[in-house]
């Protein structure tokens, strides 16, 4: 079973260099921190709705198969965060089968529980870069992050009713830039 909004998620084309945006999308976008606890700090309940979770092969991680260790298999897991039962973003992690070894094998029994409070636990979590996505008006980046040095790739695509539009709604503008 996919969703609709993993599939516009996959379909998000990355910017060779960060335009000229608000500094409040850019905010959001660039954000270091958990995007959970973020969301948490809006006032709202934060759950997910696992969509997949699971072993796979190259094929399926083609597009990201540049930014990780060429391995045979990877864990893939996509994911719907909701605020308050309100889809904000999809989320999409690509693990390379060696990342999960010791206390990293956890990231194969998170569930229902957001990567973000898994992750930002750690004091071994580093990021090497974020790079920013578009897909028709939706908003999206990537990540590679490294847990005790082993890497990860996680992609984000934020949906339309994330409060990263809300600057852009109040002021009845739909931002243009690419």
């Amino acid at each position: 079973m996919s969703h609709p909004a993993l599939t516009q998620l996959r379909a998000l084309r990355y910017l060779s260099a960060i335009p000229p945006l608000e500094p409040a999308l850019l905010e959001w976008l660039l954000l270091e921190d958990s995007m959970t606890k973020r969301f948490e700090q809006q006032g709202k309940k934060v759950s997910i709705t696992l969509v997949r979770e699971a072993f796979v092969g190259r094929e399926e991680i083609a597009e990201e198969l540049a930014l990780l260790p060429d391995e045979s298999r990877y864990w893939l897991r996509e994911i719907i965060l909701c605020a308050d039962g309100e889809p904000w973003l999809a989320g999409r992690t690509v693990v390379p089968e060696s990342t999960l070894s010791g206390p990293e094998l956890a990231l194969q029994t998170l569930g229902n529980t957001p990567l973000g409070r898994y992750l930002f636990t750690s004091s071994t979590l580093t990021r090497d870069f974020i790079e920013v996505g578009r897909q028709a008006q939706l908003w999206g980046r990537r990540s590679r992050l490294r847990l005790n040095r082993k890497p990860l790739l996680l992609t984000e695509l934020f949906l339309p009713a994330s409060p990263i539009y809300q600057k852009e709604r109040r002021n009845g503008v739909e931002s243009d830039a690419e």
